[in-house]
């Protein structure tokens, strides 16, 4: 048999095996590639970061989609919770699925394990689920009054009784709006709350949506996004560059810093912290491979033709 031949006859299984131990070996012996940041998300980070340690502002996370696609979204959960408990920055968390209020706790939970001073309702306070019929009067009433059109927290509790509501009234007390969703890309905030009252909005998305948002980001609509597992495997970096170091992103400085410093080592962060990156790493590894086998089944493909030509030409 030509080789050509055979090329075209490779038993599929034999790829299969190959595209499994692609995916499986970096996910366990991670390969530490480098992650490059991109402006949309290091604008998101840079913003979020600018009011840690204030007691007058906030962040609120609108938990907008279900299990299906947490494999992608729910590293930018984790990255986002890990940089307001580090930064001491309040958080706000939220979820007009129903399906998305115990990833809210789940979250919530999986972070806090490392950050035992971090303390509910005072430092942070999950509003919980909401009934969809409610986003757009609450997405409308926190405009004037955050307690008043949320009105209660998880657990039942009044918002205007809580510690953290200290300070916090209504949008001009909320830095940005982050909505992580694997069906919309902010739209009901960017068309209700920020032409009204002002808020920034950023998103977090799976990264078959993460060009819709990109016109967005043009017209300012949308402040910074993070799609898909790329997204994520940048703000975990950028937490653990910089927030873990206490460098302020903002200051050319720190960058100077920061990015001038060898490559960093995964190997004394937690998994949960490095989920995204690890995951790029198999990505990366089966990009290069699912190309390689179309570079050389048509490579066998046209020595075929060639080698069929030649038959009927003799």
């Amino acid at each position: 048999m030509r080789f050509s031949e055979s090329l075209q006859k490779l038993d599929r299984r034999y790829i299969y095996i190959v595209v499994a131990l692609a995916v499986i070996i970096p996910l366990i012996f991670p390969l530490g590639l480098k992650t490059y940041t991109t402006t949309p998300v290091e604008d998101l980070y840079r913003h979020i970061d600018a009011i840690a340690g204030r007691d007058d502002k906030a962040i609120l996370i609108d938990f907008y989609h279900d299990p299906s696609v947490m494999p992608e979204l729910y590293p930018m959960e984790i990255a986002l919770i890990r940089h307001c408990f580090i930064r001491k920055i309040k958080l706000f968390t939220i979820s007009f699925w129903p399906t998305g209020a115990p990833i809210i706790e789940m979250a919530l939970s999986e972070v806090k394990e490392d950050f035992p001073d971090i303390k509910a309702n005072v430092d942070y306070c999950n509003f919980g689920f909401k009934p969809n019929a409610l986003t757009i009067p609450i997405i409308l009433g926190m405009g004037d009054d955050i307690a008043k059109a949320v009105e209660t927290n998880s657990e039942g509790s009044k918002l205007e009784d809580l510690p953290i509501m200290k300070n916090i009234k209504n949008y001009d007390n909320i830095q940005i709006v982050m909505q992580i969703s694997g069906s919309t890309s902010g739209y009901l905030w960017y068309t209700y709350a920020r032409p009204r009252f002002g808020v920034d909005v950023g998103v977090g998305v799976t990264a078959v949506m993460a060009a819709d948002t990109y016109p967005f980001l043009q017209t300012g609509q949308l402040l910074g996004s993070m799609g898909g597992l790329k997204g994520a495997a940048e703000y975990e970096k950028l937490v653990d560059i910089f927030a873990m170091k206490g460098l302020d992103y903002s200051k050319k400085k720190a960058r100077d810093i920061a990015w001038g410093s060898k490559q960093y080592s995964l190997s004394n962060i937690p998994y949960k912290y490095k989920k995204a990156r690890i995951g790029m790493d198999a990505q990366a590894v089966v990009h290069v491979l699912i190309i390689l086998f179309i570079v050389i089944g048509n490579i066998g493909y046209f020595l075929d033709k060639r080698a069929e030509k030649r038959k009927y030409v003799k």
